[in-house]
């Protein structure tokens, strides 16, 4: 096939894959225009135009044809790697991530955008529509992303130091500065944050920790072999992403609060109906100020049955924040 027919076909298929889908079409004629604006020294025809049109078919970009009035056909490409909803779903996913700048966003919205036809693709929320991201070193963040997942992927044991900002908004190093020696198992992202999931070596402890809060992260040459880890336990009890002593509890909530709890715990939450008001929820969780302080945000509709000791743990904060409000020193 001679180069201009090679370059009138890809200029075919670049013209159905950006403005036709589902919803909108175009006759041999609007197409064989399009082609002239860009093509003009070439000689084009209908005939010429309709066979492209199978060749393409035939290398599977799948061209629907539908008949209209008057038996004039109309073509249009459906077929797309992903689904519109899919695209939403990875646009909604980029507007809420906090550690994302918006100038990002606005680059991998336009990537996302060119995978679908450009009447598709104005539907796709705009991330002028959102506020601006949280003050954080991204490229610092994409960094990271890049260095824990290659560890992962080759079983190798990273070291970094590990802070957080003071009140003077300045970084301060944990254990002085020390590294972390750290086996990455897994990197998710949980309330707006990404972690990393691994085995401090030191402590022979598997913990978490925020990507963001990381500093001179190193992939180092020593590699490890993963010991036997539940991704999804570990998860689901490290409440809020806060580490502590695994407990088991028991929390009377009130009736409303059904979905709240089984959004935070899952669909396989013992749950059980006590009376007419309330329930009685029974579980693993790690006792965090992660965990008290949710269990606080339900004041009276949410009370602490066992163990004990928790029990006792939130009689003193509330008797803690009713002093607070109970006294005129500041």
């Amino acid at each position: 096939m001679e180069r201009s027919s090679n370059y009138r076909l890809l200029k075919i298929r670049e013209i159905l894959f950006q403005q036709t889908d589902d919803q909108n079409e175009m006759g041999i004629s609007e197409l064989v225009d399009k082609l002239r604006e860009l093509m003009p020294e070439r000689q084009l025809d209908h005939r010429t135009i309709k066979k492209d049109l199978e060749t393409l078919d035939d290398m599977d970009f799948e061209i629907v044809t539908n008949k209209g009035k008057f038996g004039k056909n109309y073509y249009s490409h459906q077929t797309r790697l992903f689904e519109t909803y899919q695209l939403r779903l990875m646009v909604d996913a980029i507007l809420s991530a906090k550690f994302i700048t918006t100038k990002e966003k606005k680059l991998l919205i336009e990537k996302l955008k060119q995978l679908t036809s450009k009447q598709i693709a104005k539907t796709l929320p705009e991330p002028v529509l959102f506020s601006q991201s949280a003050n954080i070193d991204y490229e610092l963040v994409k960094l990271n992303i890049d260095f824990v997942h290659r560890a992962i992927a080759e079983k190798k044991i990273l070291t970094y130091q590990y802070g957080k900002f003071n009140v003077d908004k300045k970084f301060e190093y944990n254990r002085n500065g020390d590294l972390y020696y750290v086996e990455p198992y897994a990197l998710i992202w949980q309330n707006d944050y990404y972690y990393l999931i691994g085995r401090f070596i030191k402590t022979d402890e598997v913990r978490h920790y925020r990507l963001d809060r990381m500093r001179n992260i190193h992939l180092t040459n020593e590699r490890f072999i993963k010991k036997d880890f539940d991704l999804n336990e570990y998860v689901n009890q490290s409440f809020h992403m806060f580490a502590g002593e695994e407990i088991r509890i028991k929390i009377r909530f009130h009736l409303h609060l059904v979905n709240v709890v089984l959004d935070r715990f899952g669909h396989d939450a013992n749950i059980k109906q006590l009376d007419d008001k309330h329930f009685l929820l029974t579980t693993k969780a790690k006792l965090s100020d992660g965990l008290i302080n949710w269990i606080l945000t339900w004041g009276h509709k949410a009370k602490v049955i066992e163990p004990e000791y928790v029990v006792q743990e939130m009689r003193e904060r509330i008797q803690q924040m009713a002093a607070l409000y109970m006294t005129d020193n500041d």
